[in-house]
């Protein structure tokens, strides 16, 4: 076969791949870019009138928004999740990948999180969260699972239930166990195929020249696992910045605003009563560069280090 028939048999395998993209992520993208800079909302809708260019009006309306950088703060607040997910995912990922009795067991009970519906993981941690109403244990309090708890810790039967959901000063710490609990699991599994990636002679290997337990995981398992960190700390931190379905499932961005993210923002000013969706499209633009920033960070962060030995 010729390398030209070769080409255009290649271009036919990928053009259905190529045309849904086309269709569903370069079309939006480019699109919802240029209404970014445009004064479309609800009066534009039908089509009938069009769009005005308005340049970077949208932009100074966004950054002058309190709203707007509240939510950029809490998005920001929320990437502390993902350092602690991210280490909690690669130990239990360690522990698993071992032979042991039921292992594959616990292996599917710690994903199970993750193909549970946000509805069902509502229901359950406001049983978990609730102040009031919920739980009878036979005690003389009647309240939600964490107080019960709180409570029997601290030796009474009888105090004031705390609103996890309904203090400023909790609600996005408490919606970040939510997350932390479905994304768990998703990531021990990204993990795990990396460690099961990983050839025994190189562990072996390191274990026969002295290396402890220790300094195998560290200096074989973890630079060999490089790649799968890197993916993984990736989509967490993309993740947290856009996190929605729990902000808006719980608290819908309250109790005052303490739990507002960013792309909250964009869902309240494209879908709200006014239907600003230029307004929209310029702030999640802007939520896209930070974004593009985190992953350069994480790249950098990830990234091999120089061997200095070879220089020398």
């Amino acid at each position: 076969m010729r390398k030209s028939n070769t080409i255009i048999l290649a271009y036919a395998f990928l053009a259905p791949a190529l045309i849904l993209m086309a269709l569903f992520t370069f079309y939006p993208v480019i699109y919802g870019s240029w209404l970014g800079f445009t004064d479309y909302s609800q009066k534009n809708l039908s089509g009938e009138v069009p769009a005005n260019f308005v340049g970077l009006d949208n932009f100074k309306t966004v950054f002058a928004d309190e709203l707007f950088r509240t939510g950029i703060w809490n998005s920001l607040k929320y990437l502390l999740v993902v350092p602690m997910l991210q280490f909690a995912s690669l130990g239990v990922a360690v522990l698993v990948n071992r032979k042991l009795p039921a292992i594959t067991f616990f292996r599917a009970a710690y994903y199970v999180p993750v193909i549970t519906s946000i509805s069902l993981a509502s229901v359950m941690w406001d049983w978990v969260y609730s102040k009031d109403g919920v739980l009878n244990w036979g005690l003389k309090f009647i309240v939600g699972v964490l107080n019960a708890v709180a409570s029997i810790f601290g030796g009474k039967l009888e105090f004031d239930a705390f609103g996890w959901l309904n203090n400023p000063d909790t609600a996005i710490w408490a919606i970040m166990l939510v997350t932390f609990w479905r994304g768990f699991g998703y990531y021990m599994v990204l993990y795990l195929g990396g460690l099961q990636a990983i050839p025994l002679e190189l562990e072996e290997a390191a274990r026969l020249d002295g290396a402890t337990p220790s300094q195998t995981f560290w200096r074989v398992t973890v630079p060999l696992m490089r790649p799968t960190i890197l993916l993984c700390s990736l989509l967490s931190t993309l993740a947290a910045i856009r996190v929605l379905e729990e902000i808006i499932v719980f608290t819908n961005g309250g109790p005052l605003n303490s739990t507002y993210t960013s792309l909250m923002y964009v869902y309240s000013k494209a879908f709200g009563s006014k239907f600003a969706f230029g307004t929209a499209s310029a702030a999640g633009l802007l939520i896209a560069i930070v974004g593009f920033f985190l992953s350069y960070l994480n790249f950098k962060l990830t990234q091999e280090p120089p061997d200095r030995s070879r220089k020398a």
